[in-house]
C-alpha cells in the first residue's frame, strides 16, 4: 500500500494536545496512522504533545517511542526542588531531549514542526518552527505551578496550553489542508476531592481549558479524543494502556480521514481562516470508549 498523502497545499497537520502522562496516548495516534500509510505533512504541538511530536518529527519511529514510553518516568525529566517559580525543575529534560531527539535544529526535522508555548508576562502565545528544539520543548512542558518556567531570549514561557491547548489554529495559519487534532479529555482529579495543592491548580485549569475550547476546536477537520479520563496524570506506568487507547481512537476515525483522499483536496489559507469569513470547517469528533482502569 502507497503512503496517503493530501497533495495540495501543506496536507494534512495534526496538532497534538496536552496532557502530561496522558500524552503517551499520541503514540498510538501515530501508530495508527501509520499503518494505513496516512502521510503526516505537519505537527504542530503543546507540552506533552510537543515533545512526542518533535522526537517524531526527527525520525524516531513509533517503535522506539513504545519501547521509551515503557520506561520513562516522572524522575527522568523533572526533579523536585524549592523555587518561587515552581516545584519541579525540568533541567533533567535537556539531557533526556538530547539523547531521544536525532536532530538538534526545527530546520533538521525531517516532518515541519511548531511548538507552542506561552508569554507569562503578556499571556501571548509564543510558536517556534526555527532554531534549537530543547529549549522550547521544556518550554511548552512548563506546567504552571508544577514547573518552573523556562527563559528564551529573554521571555518568561510557559505551557503552550494556556494559549493553545490543542494547537490546530497554528496548522490552519500555516496552510494545512486538513488538520487532524487530538484531544486528551480528562480532569486532573477525576471527580475525587483534590489531595495536595497541583491537585487544585491542575483540576482548574483542566476547566478553564474545557470552556475555552471553541477556537481550536473549530480551526480542526476532525478531533479524536481518546478515552484517557479514567487514567492519572502522572500514570506513567500504565504506557501500554495508554497507547491502546489512543491507537484505538485513530483507528475508529479512518473511514473519515480516508475521505480526505476521495473527496477533491481543499486548502483553507491563512486569511481565509483568519479573516471571519465562516469558511472554518465543521469539526467531526471522535471518541471511543473503553474498560475504564481503577488505578
Amino acid at each position: 500500500m502507497g503512503v496517503l498523502s493530501v497533495r495540495e497545499g501543506r496536507g494534512i497537520g495534526l496538532a497534538l494536545g496536552g496532557g502530561f502522562a496522558r500524552g503517551i496516548a499520541h503514540i498510538g495516534v501515530l501508530k495508527a496512522l501509520e499503518r494505513e500509510s496516512i502521510s503526516i505533512r505537519c505537527v504542530a504541538g503543546t507540552s506533552v504533545g510537543a515533545l512526542i511530536g518533535a522526537a517524531y518529527c526527527s525520525g524516531v519511529s513509533v517503535e522506539e517511542l513504545e519501547r521509551i514510553a515503557a520506561h520513562v518516568r516522572f524522575k527522568h525529566i523533572a526533579r523536585w526542588t524549592l523555587s518561587r517559580y515552581g516545584f519541579a525543575s525540568s533541567q533533567r529534560m535537556i539531557s533526556f531531549l538530547s539523547s531521544l531527539l536525532k536532530v538538534r535544529t526545527f530546520e533538521e526535522l525531517r516532518v515541519p514542526l511548531t511548538v507552542a508555548t506561552t508569554n507569562f508576562a503578556t499571556g501571548e502565545a509564543v510558536l517556534f518552527d526555527s532554531g534549537p528544539i530543547v529549549d522550547p520543548v521544556r518550554a511548552s512542558c512548563a506546567y504552571p505551578g508544577m514547573f518552573q518556567p523556562v527563559r528564551i531570549e529573554g521571555n518568561l514561557l510557559v505551557d503552550g496550553m494556556l494559549s493553545h491547548a490543542v494547537p490546530s489554529e497554528p496548522l490552519r495559519e500555516l496552510g494545512a489542508a486538513y488538520v487532524l487534532a487530538v484531544h486528551l479529555r480528562g480532569g486532573w482529579v477525576n471527580g475525587n476531592e483534590p489531595k495536595h495543592l497541583f491537585d487544585v491548580i491542575g483540576q482548574c485549569f483542566a476547566i478553564a481549558q474545557e470552556m475555552n475550547g471553541s477556537r481550536w476546536r473549530e480551526a480542526a477537520d476532525l478531533v479524536i479524543e481518546p478515552e484517557v479520563s479514567s487514567f492519572r496524570y502522572d500514570a506513567f506506568e500504565h504506557a501500554a494502556d495508554l497507547i491502546r487507547a489512543g491507537e484505538r481512537s485513530a483507528q475508529a476515525a479512518m473511514p473519515e480521514i480516508r475521505s480526505w483522499f476521495l473527496s477533491e483536496t481543499k486548502a483553507y489559507p491563512a486569511s481565509r481562516y483568519s479573516n471571519g469569513s465562516g469558511l472554518q470547517p465543521k469539526p467531526v469528533q471522535i471518541r471511543v470508549r473503553q474498560p475504564r482502569y481503577r488505578l
